[in-house]
């Protein structure tokens, strides 16, 4: 098997309604592009996963914990495992890049769609 790989040829999953993940997952962690449709709302939900991300396209309203932000592309931010977060988009979507550490063995069972160019 190559290290190296394309993120085009990488089989997207559907993680949550009008969300998509192409994961890259390693021994210790995954890294994710992600998409999101417009105007959606991820919602309230924690994991184990420490979750560092970058938003790469589009805009998100994010709420961590107790605090919440307007994004726009450029914009970063880290949630600590097992702390409640939410998110929604605004009328363009998004595409983000994100780093899940422990990796995200939960994805497993998630849908498989077709490869597709991703958004970037």
């Amino acid at each position: 098997m190559s290290p190296f790989d394309e993120l085009s040829e990488i089989a997207p999953l559907r993680v949550w309604d009008g969300l998509i993940a192409r994961p890259l997952t390693g021994e210790e962690a995954t890294l994710a592009q992600i998409e999101l449709d417009p105007n959606i709302e991820v919602p309230e939900h924690s994991h184990v996963n420490e979750q560092i991300g970058i938003l790469t396209a589009g805009s998100l309203t994010f709420r961590i914990g107790g605090e919440e932000k307007d994004l726009k592309p450029g914009a970063t931010w880290i949630i600590p495992a097992h702390v409640p977060h939410s998110v929604s988009t605004g009328a363009d979507g998004a595409a983000l890049i994100e780093v899940f550490v422990p990796r995200r063995d939960d994805w497993a069972d998630r849908e498989v769609l077709e490869p597709r160019a991703p958004k970037l």
